[in-house]
């Protein structure tokens, strides 16, 4: 038994018992533990399927929203997102809510790596591209994941204040004139739009050297695309920031602005989980600070016209 499944008690018998409480056709299905997760724990579940239980995260509401949304969107999205099927209660052995959903095949990008970044680049703009379209009255709205710049300047405070320049890479006071630009930017006047809300290098998984899933919609929102547009700095290689914004089309100048001050926060973010794992489980995620340096690097550099 891991560390984890000592904290936790997740263990391979409670989710096949729970299984076979609540789903008993799929209980005798062969289960493993995923690698990685962190608010949630993913167990393969045969071929197709996985279980997302509940690890970290003490609130229904996230996977809650994608029991409801997802069924939704998957079919105009096209990428691969996990798309529930079976909904597990909280029950008196295990109080937390957990989902049987369909599987995305690949790695995640945060054990992988992108080497068609052209394709990526492309991908990444087509799949949002068709998520982000104006959502119905009802959609959920941002709890903090798409606020502007300007609304995140507690967090920024605390991310750069907690690292080094050696962390960093680079001369702070650059990293705050791309977050002060991105402070004075207006904010979204468009429609709210649907929003994945944090697209990092976890939460995408990559097969054949180029993006091929998209997962954990825990924190979908109706709002600002900006937040998502980050991600041409955070997943794409050097280089992909320009090709994404080409392909994606829709940015004006504001919005690209805001959205790289917001990869400037994602970058800074990755860096002191890869650190320390603060606010997350022992040992955090060391190939976390790999990826929020080379994202700082890519936002620094590369600025689309």
């Amino acid at each position: 038994m891991t560390k984890v499944e000592d904290e936790t008690g997740i263990t391979a018998d409670l989710v096949r018992d729970l299984l076979r409480e609540q789903h008993p056709d799929l209980a005798e299905l062969p289960l493993r533990e995923v690698e990685g997760g962190w608010c949630n724990q993913m167990w393969r579940l045969g071929d197709e399927l996985a279980v997302r239980i509940q690890r970290m995260d003490t609130d229904p509401a996230h996977q809650l929203k994608e029991r409801r949304w997802l069924p939704l969107l998957a079919d105009r999205l096209p990428l691969p997102v996990p798309v529930p099927v079976r909904s597990g209660a909280p029950c008196k052995r295990f109080g937390k809510l957990w989902t049987v959903m369909t599987w995305v095949p690949g790695l995640p990008l945060d054990r992988a790596s992108i080497t068609r970044g052209e394709h990526a680049a492309d991908t990444l703009a087509a799949f949002l591209r068709a998520l982000h379209v104006a959502a119905p009255a009802d959609a959920p709205a941002d709890t903090g994941r798409g606020a502007h710049p300007k609304d995140c300047m507690d967090g920024f405070e605390h991310f750069l204040g907690s690292l080094d320049a050696d962390a960093i890479g680079h001369d702070a006071s650059d990293v705050r004139a791309v977050w002060d630009d991105a402070v004075a930017t207006p904010a979204w006047e468009g429609p709210p739009v649907w929003v994945h809300g944090d697209l990092h290098p976890a939460n995408v998984v990559v097969a054949d050297g180029t993006l091929a899933g998209v997962v954990d919609f825990g924190d979908l929102f109706a709002g600002d695309p900006a937040v998502d547009l980050a991600a041409a700095w955070v997943l794409l290689p050097a280089g992909g920031a320009a090709r994404f914004f080409t392909a994606y089309g829709r940015a004006n100048e504001a919005t690209v602005r805001r959205a790289r001050g917001l990869a400037a926060l994602k970058g800074l973010f990755l860096l002191l989980m890869g650190q320390n794992g603060e606010r997350g489980l022992p040992g955090g995620k060391p190939a976390w600070g790999p990826a929020g340096r080379h994202a700082l690097d890519r936002m620094l550099i590369e600025r689309p016209d």
